[in-house]
């Protein structure tokens, strides 16, 4: 039963010639899947729309091939050969009574032309955003009024396929209109440039052209960053942000409004709180008769209301909290508030856009999933199979018992401490990462809710122990522990020297032991989060740190979930320092030599405590003792024991929380290890 307190969630919303059936709005976001993997996409997008968002956009679609972004697997509409993807996303989103978004772009400088080997256009001659020794070309008056045919276009293909919105898009410093909006791209002096009547003139032109292409029955949105975070140098709500919109203010039937670029739009948890770009978007309202969407990774339907009430958008956007839970608007419409999966801001979905593969969620282990596998976020079949026991409760081990348990399993979790939660209990203590505590809070509080699953805290597992529960099948996901030999992907045998410094596990500092002095070098080759949250707690304990890494920056992975460029810019502004470009190659008293990596010429660095954060083990022990006792499985009623998680592998959080849900996905069932466990999409030949 609804709580009255949220009903204004669910009143419809007037959009141009359409109308939306509630506040629910799934904003364009990425999903690395694209015009490679349409089935796949448009079996996620209907997921969204059957868990109740009223409406759910595409991913960018771009509109002329000279815009492509190849590698990057995002839309296409180029020409009608393009249409059959779109109309079956469209389709599947229909089908729950939901409006279907477009997104249409011309990437300018951020385009790569790697695959149509053609130079993109720009506002003026200037160097692509990808790296390569490749310019845009600056557009001419012949080239502004082709882009303006291509989107009209789009526009009117968008329209066929059966969307009800389409999007004329300036947003996250990464299309063309946003970067002639801007007075560090556009440089021009003609009619295009100089001053903001000039440099709004062809998004002007282009919202109005594609109204009148769509206009009678398709809404069209814009969807405009109104602040760039660069103070001066750049758009600002209180400047030419708001002069924007003021400008345009009644042109669109919907304004979706953001911060750029998209690693400020999407910052993780670690840097920005829920509803961070409020105090820059809040004045759009006021400036327009129109609906406003904007997004904030919210997932509590009190704030979602309070932003409504207060004025600041008429629509909840979202992206990553739709991913994490898509049936957060039903769940809210039912009364079911402690079932909603939280996202946790991890923006491990971003990743799936940065490796041009398939979308994947920490806390959702079916996103991604629901052609290829079959599988449903809410629903999971029944299963007779005989009863489980799971041995550890860290994300895997909880996600196993918790899915096994939706499914009618008998099943029993033991846990070696007081505590479930295992890697997530320490680091959800970390600087930022206090949300990751979602991750085992959501399933224990969904496993309190199953009266077929027993808990078991402070119960050590041994082999006996585990022939003589009478389970018939078992997981074992005890884990893993982080290695203080430094082996990992940058040395492939211990360190030498470790013997003559202290050194100081990652577990211990989890554990709350700190360097007895410093300095103190945290040596880093795993390039995720770790040797820099490490960082700041040693520099909170008034330790003087160096982070010491093989690769170019720190924390390098996080490229690929937006993070990097605030984790460097963090720990220089705490006084850290970093040693990047260098190999641990010796240790020695007081002492670390140091290898550059690509001269190889070396340098010492002074150390007190050295910190290892390289690799870790799989706590795999009890697996391979009771596989040691295979002989005694049948009198003890035992037919599998499986390794699941860290244990099997060490891998991210996510992973861990995948290999739990798959588990119980595929329990009790013979698997072909020859087979592929997954339906393909393949390229028709012809």
């Amino acid at each position: 039963m609804r709580d009255p307190r949220y009903d204004i969630l669910f009143e419809p919303v007037r959009i141009g010639p359409v109308t939306a059936p509630n506040r629910f709005y799934q904003v364009p976001h990425c999903c690395g899947m694209g015009y490679r993997y349409p089935q796949s996409m448009a079996a996620m997008r209907g997921m969204k729309a059957e868990g109740g968002w009223g409406v759910v956009c595409s991913e960018e679609v771009e509109i002329h091939h000279s815009a492509e972004i190849a590698p990057y697997l995002e839309g296409r509409l180029w020409d009608d050969h393009d249409l059959p993807v779109h109309e079956k996303m469209v389709e599947a989103v229909h089908a729950h009574g939901s409006l279907a978004g477009c997104e249409l772009v011309y990437n300018g400088h951020h385009s790569s032309g790697h695959y149509a080997r053609t130079v993109p256009l720009a506002p003026m001659n200037t160097m692509t955003d990808f790296g390569d020794p490749v310019q845009a070309r600056g557009a001419d008056l012949e080239d502004i009024h082709n882009l303006r045919r291509w989107h009209v276009n789009a526009a009117r293909r968008a329209k066929r396929a059966g969307y009800d919105i389409v999007y004329v898009y300036a947003g996250h410093d990464m299309t063309i209109l946003q970067h002639f909006l801007s007075r560090r791209h556009n440089q021009r002096t003609d009619e295009y440039g100089g001053s903001l009547e000039n440099r709004v003139r062809l998004f002007r032109e282009i919202l109005q052209e594609t109204k009148e292409a769509v206009g009678d029955t398709c809404a069209v949105a814009v969807r405009v960053a109104v602040d760039e975070l660069l103070g001066e140098e750049g758009i600002t709500a209180e400047g030419e942000g708001h002069d924007i919109v003021a400008m345009l203010a009644e042109l669109p039937d919907l304004w979706d409004v953001n911060v750029s670029g998209w690693d400020n739009d999407s910052a993780t948890a670690r840097f920005a709180e829920e509803g961070h770009q409020e105090p820059y978007i809040g004045f759009v309202k006021s400036l327009t008769s129109k609906p406003v969407v904007g997004v904030g990774r919210y997932t509590s339907p009190d704030a979602m209301v309070r932003v409504v009430k207060s004025g600041i958008m008429d629509m909840i956007g979202a992206a990553r909290p739709s991913i994490a839970d898509p049936f957060l608007p039903k769940k809210v419409e039912e009364g079911r508030l402690d079932d909603i999966r939280e996202c946790i801001g991890c923006n491990i979905c971003v990743t799936g856009d940065e490796t041009c593969t398939p979308i994947r969620c920490t806390q959702n282990p079916t996103m991604g999933e629901e052609w290829r596998k079959g599988w449903h976020p809410e629903v999971i079949a029944r299963s007779d199979a005989g009863p489980a026991l799971i041995v550890g409760s860290g994300p895997a081990g909880l996600e196993a018992a918790r899915a096994l348990g939706q499914r009618g399993i008998d099943v029993a979790l033991a846990e070696a401490s007081e505590q479930l939660g295992g890697r997530i209990n320490a680091e959800a203590k970390l600087p930022g990462l206090a949300t990751w505590g979602r991750v085992r809070d959501w399933r224990i509080g969904q496993l309190h809710k199953l009266a077929n699953v027993g808990l078991y805290p402070a119960s050590t597992m041994t082999a006996d122990d585990v022939l003589a529960f009478g389970a018939e099948h078992v997981a074992v996901a005890t884990g893993s522990t982080w290695r203080t030999d430094g082996v990992g992907r940058h040395h492939h045998h211990p360190i030498p020297g470790l013997a003559d410094i202290a050194v100081l596990g990652v577990n211990d500092v989890l554990a709350g032991a700190r360097p007895a002095s410093g300095p103190v070098v945290i040596y880093d080759t795993d390039a995720y989060y770790m040797a820099g949250v490490l960082a700041e707690v040693c520099v909170a304990a008034g330790i003087e740190t160096v982070l010491l890494t093989p690769d170019p920056v720190v924390s390098k992975w996080t490229e690929k979930n937006l993070e990097q460029a605030r984790i460097q810019t963090r720990l220089l502004d705490l006084g850290v320092t970093l040693a990047t470009g260098y190999g641990l190659s010796r240790a020695g008293p007081g002492a670390l030599e140091a290898a550059c990596v690509y001269s190889g010429r070396t340098r010492e660095i002074a150390c007190a405590t050295l910190i290892p954060v390289t690799s870790r083990l799989p706590n795999d022990v009890l697996w391979h003792e009771v596989k040691a006792r295979q002989a005694d499985w049948s009198d003890a009623g035992l037919a599998t024991v499986t390794l699941i998680g860290d244990a099997y592998a060490p891998g991210i959080i996510a992973a861990a929380v995948y290999a739990g849900h798959r588990y119980a996905r595929e329990y009790g069932e013979a698997i072909d290890p020859d087979a592929t466990p997954f339906k393909r999409e393949f390229i028709e030949v012809g």
